[in-house]
């Protein structure tokens, strides 16, 4: 019996509603016939979040997977799931921000619903450019992970970070190249505080997404 090969045209993007998820998302759209969703509820610091991923898939016509992963909240204490605690970053130390094994749980529960869809491509958002210094965010880490997908499920997986080496201001760019900067810029939440489109203005996520851009739109000689 021939063992079914993974459909090199459909793709899962791990997709939260910010920036470079949905960004992502249009890119997937560009190079594979048929693209899903999937998003986490992970006990993040607003569900806005899952709100705001599912109206954009809703408005994309994509089939979105939302999947309980809340006992990431119960692991460790860290400012994406403690409501009660200040983002603080100290010098050049990890910010409170970063939650152990996110990247890792997402990205495992991500192949596996690959493999039930038959899905070849596993598309993930994450950057080491600007990546806050999150481990899990290098690409060393996904290279490994790509690996260990494959030899755990015994299938060939191909997982994709089409912004791993782009900084805020290219990744503005491309979705510029995508035709979707308008889009994202109004309709994507990236702020820690849950505001959509530009954001609160203040908290780390909305400065770096704000210089990235503004530093785009100088380019472009709009600003």
């Amino acid at each position: 019996m021939t063992e079914q090969t993974l459909d090199k045209e459909k793709a899962i993007v791990v997709f939260s509603g910010g920036q470079d998820s949905t960004t992502c998302l249009f890119w997937a759209q560009k190079h594979f016939e048929h693209v899903e969703l999937v998003t986490f509820q992970y006990g993040q610091r607003h569900d806005k979040e899952i709100e705001v991923a599912e109206a954009i898939a809703k408005e994309q016509g994509l089939k979105h997977h939302v999947l309980d992963m809340s006992l990431l909240s119960q692991l460790t204490p860290n400012a994406l799931t403690r409501h009660d605690m200040d983002i603080e970053q100290e010098g050049d130390e990890m910010p409170n921000t970063f939650v152990p094994a996110r990247n890792l749980l997402f990205l495992s529960f991500a192949g596996a619903l690959a493999y039930q869809l038959n899905a070849k491509n596993i598309i993930t958002g994450v950057c080491e450019t600007d990546f806050s210094g999150y481990p899990d965010c290098r690409d060393s880490f996904i290279k490994s992970m790509n690996v260990t997908l494959s030899l755990s499920m015994d299938k060939d997986f191909v997982i994709h970070t089409p912004l791993m080496w782009l900084d805020k201001k290219e990744t503005w760019a491309l979705s510029d190249e995508l035709g979707v900067l308008d889009y994202i810029r109004h309709n994507t939440l990236t702020c820690y505080n849950g505001i959509i489109g530009e954001g609160c203005g203040t908290c780390p996520a909305c400065q770096l997404r704000a210089r990235g851009l503004n530093a785009y739109l100088e380019e472009k000689g709009e600003k």
